[in-house]
């Protein structure tokens, strides 16, 4: 069975390094002001892009940059110049959602891939074949695609690859147009900078235009005002059922603004899924366990398997974001500290979620004993200390002093605590 590229966000170069540690084949970025995700790209300078290109090449990784907003004529120029600098660095393919962008990009840069943004909205073989024809290489498929219409397009156009969002948050608008957060705050959706006013609660009211009589509608108890919030989309559990098509080519894992963690959690257990399903040992519940670890607003399949109108459960009515199952507590960049990010206790036992492949030998000392129960690795605390030595009863997040393990860890593992 053909393995698909896993694909997973980069929202800086942190989150590029844990992506790549916990299993992505690739992932996406992106830095300036032309992608959908305005608020991770100002987290990558020009330095720090070319650092994150590097290091994934190092790695035999790729990196594909993201300039899929929808441009004015005033920022033409600048795309173009941008263009330039992606080229310079040779990234491994850039995602466009317009057709002047992408000509634009086979004039300046012709040896990069162009990879068409979701934002494009192909959902079928004609519009598949127009842009094959203007030199894309890859669609990543509108998120109202069925498995069926990519089979039909892969069957169509064999040479073009698709790619599709397998995990992460939804928009309750068709394709993400949406002028919500731009009439609310000014903030347009479609060039990068969306206020997310979709997962605010409303009051709904009714008003009559002959009186301005105002009346504020009563929702039916258990039914909240959360009226436009999506729920996320997980695809984990029909990983294999994707891969049995041969027809996807790529699974993205949505996410540039999430967390270290989420990246970290989602990549690896689609990691597993890929594998697992390629080598015929998938089990769905394995992976369902670790992704309910994060935080969510609720999970749907989406619209690739069934239509969102065969079932009334892909919108989380009652509130805006749901924890996980597990509390991040701590994260350690370099396997020797850790940086706290909530609260590190002596004595309190705590999961390490390292990345697959790393053997984590048990050990006790002064500092602290690793061990396994369950099949997973743990970790207690004896005392906790600071590089400079100095020693703390407890530690809570926001304080920046890092507290040493008892053992040499991997680079970018986590401790987690399971949630009462």
């Amino acid at each position: 069975m053909k393995k698909p590229e896993l694909l997973a966000p980069a929202g800086n170069l942190t989150k590029l390094k844990i992506a790549l540690a916990y299993g992505a084949d690739a992932v996406y970025a992106s830095t300036g002001s032309f992608s959908l995700r305005q608020r991770s790209a100002k987290e990558f300078s020009k330095e720090s892009f070319a650092q994150g290109v590097a290091y994934a090449h190092e790695r035999g990784k790729k990196l594909y940059a993201t300039v899929n907003g929808f441009a004015t004529n005033g920022q033409l120029g600048n795309i173009e110049r941008h263009l330039e600098f992606l080229r310079d660095l040779r990234v491994d393919g850039i995602l466009i959602a317009t057709l002047g962008v992408a000509s634009l990009a086979r004039a300046v840069a012709p040896q990069i891939p162009i990879h068409v943004s979701t934002q494009a909205n192909v959902l079928n073989y004609l519009d598949a074949q127009v842009w094959a024809e203007l030199g894309a290489v890859r669609i990543v498929a509108a998120r109202e695609m069925t498995l069926k219409d990519a089979v039909q397009i892969k069957d169509k156009i064999p040479n073009l690859e698709i790619e599709i969002f397998v995990h992460g948050s939804m928009c309750f608008a068709y394709s993400g147009r949406c002028l919500v957060s731009a009439v609310q705050s000014g903030r347009f959706s479609n060039r990068g900078s969306c206020a997310n006013d979709c997962r605010f609660n409303y009051e709904i009211y009714a008003k009559n235009p002959e009186t301005s009589a105002l009346f504020r509608l009563q929702e039916r108890e258990g039914e909240g005002t959360f009226v436009m919030n999506a729920k996320d989309l997980s695809l984990i559990s029909h990983v294999q059922k994707i891969m049995q098509t041969g027809a996807i080519d790529s699974f993205k894992i949505e996410g540039r603004t999430k967390s270290e963690y989420y990246v970290a959690c989602a990549t690896n257990a689609y990691r597993a899924a890929i594998d697992d399903a390629a080598s015929d040992k998938f089990e769905a519940r394995v992976y369902e366990r670790e992704i309910a670890t994060l935080k969510n607003r609720g999970f749907s399949d989406g619209y690739l398997i069934k239509r969102p109108y065969e079932r009334e459960d892909t919108q989380n009515l009652d509130r805006s974001i749901e924890l996980g199952t597990h509390q991040v507590c701590a994260i350690s960049q370099d396997g020797e500290f850790i940086n706290v990010k909530d609260k590190i206790l002596p004595g309190e036992s705590y999961e390490i979620f390292a990345p697959r492949g790393f053997e984590i030998c048990a050990c006790d000392n002064e500092i602290g004993e690793i061990y396994e129960l369950d099949g997973k690795p743990y970790l207690k605390f004896k005392k906790l200390q600071s590089r400079s030595g100095k020693e703390f009863s407890e530690i809570h997040s926001g304080n920046l002093n890092e507290i040493k393990l008892p053992a040499k860890l991997a680079e970018f593992c986590f401790l987690r605590k399971e949630i009462e």
